[in-house]
């Protein structure tokens, strides 16, 4: 529980899905997290919940799709924590909102509307740069930080009827390793954390057929990677792409390569 006592995170997309399971995990082990999210009632009803068993869970209202809401969150989360230590770029909307039968019923990139494309780009990528943006100067001028993005398997980026979703989220993959590189010097690490598979969240449609939707991952898979990038123990680590349905293995090859030889 106290695992990452005294480490201030923020999750933005954190009420549900994948950013709800690494908030709960980061707060579980013992962070105070800053719950990220669009100004809603669900927001309120979830830091309750965690305040409720003990959690030190703050509410962030915000929209990452404008900046200077952004920039007003990002703010109001240092003052609040007392700084930031560790941001984890989650939010987003998937294919269900230009095309609800995606998997059953794909359709090509030129079927897409303008204003489709528009609304999944402004929140999966523009949100993940204004949110980083915002982020980074607090970073650097604490001197410290950590970002993690969420991310998918380059498989789906490139799948047909997967547009806007899935150049949305290779630019978001893009922008961090390049984060990476100008964040290099200031000695703040940013990683990639990815599922490894279709999860079980609300980009799902509904009516996915039992079959199928018992192979998908539980959300609650990106926790412990969460839980690793935040703690003592990945000090330093940067530039990794973390597959989470992969990670025990990960994470046992990282201490290997990690223990000085005899």
């Amino acid at each position: 529980m106290d695992e990452l006592a005294g480490v201030r995170a923020v999750v933005t997309g954190a009420t549900s899905g994948i950013g709800a399971a690494m908030a709960e995990a980061l707060l579980r082990a013992g962070a105070t997290v800053a719950v990220a999210s669009r100004p809603t009632p669900r927001l309120g009803e979830v830091v309750a919940r965690h305040r409720a068993a003990g959690l030190a869970a703050v509410a962030l209202p915000v929209d990452v799709r404008h900046p200077d809401g952004v920039e007003a969150a990002a703010a109001e989360a240092s003052a609040r924590l007392g700084g930031v230590d560790l941001v984890v770029n989650n939010a987003g909307i998937g294919m269900v909102t230009v095309n609800r039968r995606f998997l059953d019923d794909p359709r090509p990139f030129f079927e897409v509307s303008p204003a489709g494309f528009a609304d999944v780009v402004a929140t999966n990528l523009t949100g993940y740069f204004l949110v980083a943006r915002a982020f980074a100067r607090i970073f650097v001028e604490q001197g410290s930080g950590r970002f993690i993005t969420v991310s998918m398997s380059h498989e789906t980026m490139r799948r047909g009827g997967f547009v806007p979703y899935g150049p949305s989220r290779a630019g978001a993959e893009a922008l961090s390793l390049i984060m990476t590189e100008d964040l290099a010097p200031h000695s703040i690490a940013v990683n990639i954390v990815l599922p490894g598979g279709a999860t079980a969240t609300g980009m799902i449609p509904d009516d996915l057929p039992e079959a199928a939707r018992r192979i998908l991952l539980p959300p609650e898979i990106m926790g412990p990677p969460a839980v690793f990038l935040a703690s003592a123990e990945a000090e330093g680590l940067t530039g990794q792409r973390i597959v989470a349905k992969d990670f025990d293995a990960w994470l046992a090859a990282f201490r290997s390569e990690a223990r000085p030889s005899a």
